[in-house]
């Protein structure tokens, strides 16, 4: 892949992200936006699209015209007391008493009704497609603490029996701190206890190329965080798994990232600002595009997104869309393991 790539020098730059190594400017979390880019068609997966054309091949079991990497990063588990207590409230305003007796009823849960693993697997095997569900591991007074993932023990066992995969979604700073991924890791091994292969990064923070450096000595076999999180689409053009490339040392990293291309809060607001028609046309579009390479569309919809009626239907419409595709859709392990 990389001899191919390099013939080319500006699909090398775009490849490599070149730009991004001594970037001018960088949004509040730290990442570097689409807008920041000298690259304006993010909606191209140019550098897929020239692989291709040279005769660059993909293939996946039983020979399916493309694969999709199903993903939800696990945020929230839990409801706060404060907000159930709110949502009561609301429903007897408006004279819905069942709406609110459940709602008074779920204030001493925990898990409700964030914890909603079950619901996404019957809907993702309805389809024959299986996901990765990335946890967090995070410690309280540690800034993005929302849950303890030792209570989560019996739901990620039901994840994995069932053959879903389970990933660690690292916090505000693990995507610069070797020691932090590699701490995090072990302790999500201890609740999976299997070995955890697949990451993504909190908030798509990501930093070209010391996060793939950090990750590789950390242990992943496959990144997923790499993607836009104010713009969907192709970062890098690429619409395939690849091992990214160090111009810092001119080597090739040892890690495996699959590209992320589309996440479900970058479709509303405040990035992309579509309404639910605009937001099926142009997933639709990148879809096609990503077929047109024999690629593979990577795709995050939060835990959360399937409690909102309007996300929970357009999931099920890609789901649909895909499966009537032909498509393999699958989880990162399984997509690494064709490669």
């Amino acid at each position: 892949m990389h001899e191919l790539l390099r013939n080319d020098p500006e699909i090398w730059d775009l490849f490599t992200r070149k730009e991004e190594y001594t970037p001018q400017f960088l949004d509040e979390y730290d990442r570097f936006p689409s807008y920041a880019s000298q690259n304006r068609n993010f909606f191209e997966p140019k550098a897929s699209q020239y692989l291709m054309k040279h005769g660059y091949s993909v293939e996946y079991p039983d020979k399916p015209p493309f694969a999709v990497c199903l993903t939800h990063d696990i945020d929230f588990v839990y409801k706060s007391t404060l907000s159930k207590g709110i949502d009561a409230a609301g429903s007897l305003r408006h004279g819905k008493f069942t709406e609110s007796m459940s709602s008074i009823s779920q204030i001493r849960s925990k898990k409700v009704p964030f914890c909603n693993f079950s619901t996404i697997m019957d809907i993702e095997e309805k389809y024959g497609a299986v996901s990765t569900f990335f946890f967090m591991v995070e410690s309280p007074g540690e800034r993005e603490y929302s849950y303890t993932i030792d209570d989560l023990k019996p739901e990620i066992g039901n994840i994995i029996d069932r053959g879903w995969e389970v990933g660690l979604h690292g916090g505000h700073t693990a995507y610069l701190n070797e020691k932090e991924l590699k701490r995090k890791k072990r302790l999500m091994e201890k609740v999976t206890h299997k070995p955890v292969l697949g990451y993504r990064n909190h908030y798509l923070r990501f930093k070209v190329p010391d996060t793939w450096e950090y990750l590789s000595k950390a242990g992943f076999l496959y990144d997923t965080t790499f993607g836009y999180a104010d713009c969907a689409g192709f970062r890098n053009g690429m619409c395939h798994p690849f091992r990214p490339f160090n111009l810092n040392t001119g080597h090739e990293i040892d890690i495996f990232e699959i590209p992320l291309i589309v996440m479900d809060d970058t479709l509303g607001h405040p990035y992309m600002r579509f309404d639910n028609k605009g937001k099926w046309e142009f997933v639709k579009t990148l879809i096609d595009r990503v077929a047109g390479c024999h690629g593979v569309f990577t795709l995050l919809w939060h835990n959360y997104s399937f409690l909102a009626k309007e996300d929970l239907e357009l999931y099920e419409k890609i789901l649909r869309y895909c499966s009537q595709y032909g498509a393999w859709m699958t989880n990162g392990e399984k997509i690494v393991s064709q490669i």
